[in-house]
């Protein structure tokens, strides 16, 4: 068995597919110390740049002292603290929406979610580009599960059409985590209606940064009892964890029937408190959005005109698409060596290889600059 791993780990090697970890020996921002050298980061997702915000620090410390370092149980054994219970209320008002749940992750959240609402005699109806987590769910969930083409509004339609299944769940990201672009969540909600489905969102890029920071159903407009919406906590709002917000009958069959939060250890109150801390800045502080937006024009603009392939993406994802898997490794290796860490993402994760150039408010007009000089030198304008 060890041979055949081997082999296995050869043959990623040759089609440049190995993923490897470096090492960050500093808090996340916009630069960052990696193995040792300081690199400017285009590559993580805090894109308000609220993870290493002084404001959580202090929330976070204050935590430990109000609560200890580990919760010590589940949340329905003795391990639902006071910092929890407040997450949840403050994040479901902010939203708008009725009631609200804490998972230890988004990966949880998706898992827990799907698994309880769905099963044998059920379909799930599900983007070719979602998130692995979401396509693991609906695969555990032993649902009926159908993917339709990314953003395919007719596809879909002819699946739920054709579905005689007892209940019916269609499942998208808001923002698609490699591509960077939006479902249309109005037509997708349209369809929810009249083939009576659920509409799951999953919001974890675009929660904070869209709809005045409450994310994508704010973007758009949207409220709807058939709604079922997800926001993870460690991208924007530099935290972690993930929270479910819908119905509070829903919220309650999950309080008593997602296994991903039933059988697992609470997270320490600290993080809830943290959140907490989190979602205020997020409210008041709208300027982080504005200067998110502003670097995303910048980078857009300066590669206009280039022979990159730049996606069309609105949020702060900007993907560059390449030829192939060596190339996306070969363009990363370069800017590593001008001081620039940007991720090269291959398949299987994308059908394409690419660049993944991710923005954040903590970037200066400066360090934009510094990434755009380097791909242009590097594609030869």
């Amino acid at each position: 068995m060890l041979d055949e791993l081997e082999a296995g780990l050869i043959a990623l090697d040759a089609g440049h597919l190995r993923r490897r970890r470096r090492v960050v020996s500093s808090p996340q921002a916009a630069r960052l110390e990696v193995d040792g050298k300081h690199l400017l980061n285009f590559c993580g997702n805090d894109y308000l740049g609220l993870a290493n915000d002084v404001r959580l620090r202090v929330a976070v410390q204050a935590g430990v002292e109000a609560y200890g370092v580990g919760s010590g149980a589940s949340h329905l054994v003795c391990g639902h603290q006071l910092p929890h219970e407040q997450l949840e209320q403050q994040f479901a008002a902010w939203l708008g929406l009725p009631a609200a749940l804490g998972f230890a992750t988004g990966y949880m959240a998706n898992l827990g979610v799907i698994t309880a609402l769905m099963g044998r005699g059920d379909a799930v109806f599900a983007d070719k580009l979602n998130h692995a987590s979401l396509n693991d769910a609906c695969v555990l969930s032993r649902a009926d599960f159908r993917r339709f083409a990314h953003n395919d509004l007719a596809a879909l339609e002819h699946l739920l059409a054709a579905s005689t299944a007892r209940r019916k769940l269609i499942a998208v990201d808001a923002v698609y985590s490699m591509d960077g672009d939006m479902a249309p969540l109005p037509a997708l909600l349209a369809l929810a209606e009249r083939y009576d489905a659920w509409l799951y969102v999953d919001d974890a890029h675009g929660f904070g940064v869209l709809g005045g920071g409450r994310g994508s159903l704010a973007h758009w407009g949207l409220r709807s009892p058939r709604l079922i919406y997800l926001a993870t906590l460690g991208k924007a709002a530099g935290v972690a964890g993930a929270l479910v917000a819908a119905e509070t009958a829903v919220i309650e069959w999950l309080i008593n029937k997602a296994h991903t939060a039933i059988y697992t250890t609470a997270a320490p109150a600290a993080i809830a408190q943290a959140a907490c801390a989190s979602l205020s800045v997020m409210a008041a502080e709208g300027w982080r959005r504005e200067r998110l937006q502003a670097h995303i024009a910048q980078l857009r603009e300066g590669l206009r005109a280039s022979r990159y392939a730049l996606l069309p993406s609105e949020s702060a994802i900007q993907p560059i698409v390449v030829s192939n898997s060596e190339q996306a490794l070969r363009l990363s290796q370069q800017l590593w060596e001008r001081g620039i860490w940007v991720a090269a993402i291959r398949p299987p994760t994308v059908a394409t290889a690419r660049l993944r150039v991710t923005l954040s408010a903590t970037h200066e007009t400066t360090d934009v600059a510094a990434l755009l000089a380097a791909l242009l030198e590097l594609v030869g304008n």
